[in-house]
């Protein structure tokens, strides 16, 4: 999981950190726990943890459409 985080968003979690996630997660019903191998414990989402992500993704979306959008137009800081 942590190589894969890496890989698509270019940010490497410390073990604290993705393990304080999956918990507070699972503890809202986003994710679930399956049976794993060993120490490897593999999570699906749940339907209410995928509508929760497809609105904050969307949510991001548009932040991001908004931000491109200024900048096409020669909006800066400066």
């Amino acid at each position: 999981m942590t190589n894969d985080i890496e890989q698509f968003a270019g940010v490497t979690l410390q073990p604290g950190t993705l393990y304080g996630a999956l918990s507070r997660l699972e503890r809202q019903g986003a994710i679930e726990a399956l049976e794993g191998e060993g120490r490897r414990r593999p999570y699906c989402l749940t339907p209410s943890g995928a509508a929760e992500l497809q609105e904050h993704l969307g949510t991001q979306r548009r932040v991001a459409e908004v931000g491109l959008k200024r900048l096409d137009a020669g909006w800066s800081a400066a």
